[in-house]
C-alpha cells in the first residue's frame, strides 16, 4: 500500500504528521515519533512574546547605565547566564535536521506586526523545511472589525512569505465570519497550506480562590467533525494543501480526514495519551482498510468524501442541520 503524500511541496513517506505540542521539545522523543512512523514534525511554537521579550530584555541590558563611567561595563549581561530562547529554539532546529529523516516544520506563534516575523528566516536558515504560522488571536475589543481580524492575519503571512522562500502553512481557528473565503484569501496570499483549526484553550473559573485558571484539555474523537466538515467543503476550491488538526485519535479518523480531502492529519491528543507507538496502530489500520476497500494508494482516496465528490453536497451544509435535528427520537 502507497501511503506516501506531498504536503507543502514536501514529500512524506505517509500523512501522519505530530502537531506542535511538548512532544517536540526533546530530539529522542521526536527520534522515536519518526521509529514509529511519523511523516513529519511541526516543532513546538516559538512565541511572539518570547521574540518580544528577549529583545525587550537585551535593549534594557545595553542601555540602562550607558551613561554612568568606565564601570558601566558590569551592566552587560554574563552570556552564559543570559536567556536565549528563541536562539536555544533555532538550535534545536538544527539539530532535528540531522538527526531526523522527516521534514521538520518551524511554528511561529503570534499576531501583531513587528521584527518578531524575522524568526522565519531564521528558522529557515536554520533548516526548517517548512513553516506553520499559527494565528491565535482572541478579538476581544469590541472596536475592532471582522474584516480587519481578517486583515491583520493576512498582513502577518504576507509580511512572512516575502522574508522566506520555503513553504508556509497557516494555522487558523474557525472563528471567522466565512472562512471559504478567508482561506481563499489565505492561498491568494502566498500560504501553501492551511492548518484546520487551531484549539483555542479555554479558561475556566475557580468558585473557592476567585481566579480564572488556565485549563488543558484533550481532544477526542467526536471533535473532528468540526475541521472535518471544513476540510471536505474547501477540497478542490483553494489552491493550497489542506490539514487536518483536532480530534484524529484512530486509523479511522486519519482516513476519515483524507477522504474529506486533507493532505495531512495532525495528532497530538492521543500521542500524548498512548505514546509514539500509536503512529505504527494507526499506520497497520490505514493499510488494512485502504487494501479492504481496494485502494492502490492513500492519493486515490483523497476527496472521495468531500462536497466536491459527494453525491449529496448539501450534506455539508444547512440541509444536513434539518436532518440531524428531525431525526433525533
Amino acid at each position: 500500500m502507497d501511503l506516501s503524500t506531498t504536503y507543502l511541496g514536501l514529500k512524506l513517506k505517509n500523512p501522519l504528521v505530530v502537531g506542535a505540542s511538548p512532544l517536540s521539545r526533546e530530539l529522542d522523543m521526536l527520534k522515536k515519533l519518526e521509529d514509529a512512523g511519523a511523516g513529519a514534525v511541526v516543532l513546538h511554537s516559538l512565541f511572539e512574546e518570547q521574540i518580544v521579550h528577549e529583545q525587550e530584555e537585551l535593549d534594557h541590558y545595553l542601555t540602562v547605565g550607558e551613561e554612568s563611567f568606565a564601570e558601566a561595563l558590569s551592566y552587560f549581561p554574563r552570556l552564559d547566564t543570559y536567556h536565549r530562547g528563541p536562539e536555544e529554539y533555532l538550535e534545536h532546529i538544527r539539530k532535528c535536521k540531522q538527526a531526523l529523516g522527516v521534514p521538520v516544520i518551524g511554528s511561529l506563534n503570534g499576531i501583531s506586526a513587528g521584527g518578531w516575523m524575522e524568526y522565519a528566516r531564521k528558522m529557515e536558515e536554520a533548516g526548517a523545511d517548512a513553516i506553520e504560522l499559527n494565528i491565535y488571536y482572541v478579538a476581544a475589543s469590541p472596536h475592532i472589525t471582522g474584516a480587519e481580524v481578517e486583515q491583520m492575519c493576512l498582513d502577518d503571512l504576507i509580511a512572512v512569505r516575502r522574508s522566506i522562500k520555503i513553504p508556509v502553512a497557516m494555522k487558523i481557528g474557525p472563528f471567522f465570519s466565512n472562512i471559504s473565503n478567508f482561506c481563499n484569501r489565505v492561498a491568494d496570499a502566498g500560504g501553501e497550506g492551511l492548518v484546520l483549526f487551531n484549539r483555542f484553550y479555554q479558561p475556566d473559573l475557580d468558585l473557592e480562590k476567585l481566579e480564572v485558571t488556565p485549563t488543558v484539555g484533550l481532544s477526542a474523537s467526536a471533535d473532528l467533525r468540526l475541521p472535518l466538515r471544513w476540510i471536505a467543503i474547501l477540497f478542490g476550491r483553494i489552491k493550497c494543501d489542506l490539514a487536518l488538526s483536532t480530534g484524529v485519535h484512530s486509523a479511522q479518523d486519519a482516513l476519515k480526514g483524507i477522504m474529506a480531502g486533507a493532505a495531512v492529519v495532525q495528532l497530538v491528543s492521543v500521542l500524548l495519551e498512548k505514546g509514539p507507538r500509536h503512529l505504527t496502530t494507526i499506520l497497520k489500520g490505514m493499510t488494512d482498510w485502504l487494501t479492504a476497500k481496494e485502494y492502490a494508494s492513500v492519493n486515490e482516496a483523497r476527496g472521495a468524501l468531500s462536497q466536491r465528490h459527494c453525491p449529496e453536497r448539501a450534506a455539508y451544509e444547512r440541509a444536513n442541520y434539518m436532518k440531524v435535528l428531525h431525526s433525533w427520537r
